[in-house]
């Protein structure tokens, strides 16, 4: 028995190209803070936005995530100078309490109306 025959292909259309003068005079996108867009991390800077501030204990229920996770995201935070973590003792159990600095808040605002012109300009 011999090769099988080789089926013949079938020539399609490539897709269009974006042509660059449909892009001219349109609007250009909010550059977005990457360190807040990511979901656990505006989590966290919005919980705290709303609370002057919360244990670790009281973020990771509020975002149902684990100590892994929370612990990691916070300490960008903290890198980042948006949050600030205190620790103590509650009788021999350790206690972190978060709270959002000023820049952080300022951040977060400047996070959010980047948002709401992304909204506004997708909507037109």
């Amino acid at each position: 028995m011999g090769r099988p025959a080789r089926k013949e292909r079938i020539s399609r259309p490539a897709a269009e190209p974006v042509r660059v003068e449909r892009l001219r005079g349109t609007t250009e996108l909010p550059e977005l803070d990457r360190l807040i867009h990511e979901r656990l991390r505006l989590g966290i800077v919005s919980a705290l936005a709303m609370n002057d501030s919360l244990t670790f204990n009281d973020l990771k229920r509020l975002l149902k995530c684990t100590d892994g996770n929370l612990s990691v995201h916070a300490r960008k935070l903290e890198d980042a100078k948006y949050i600030v973590c205190e620790k103590s003792f509650e009788g021999r159990m350790p206690r972190s309490d978060y709270r959002l600095t000023s820049l952080g808040r300022k951040a977060l605002e400047e996070y959010l109306d980047e948002m709401e012109e992304l909204i506004r300009v997708t909507r037109r």
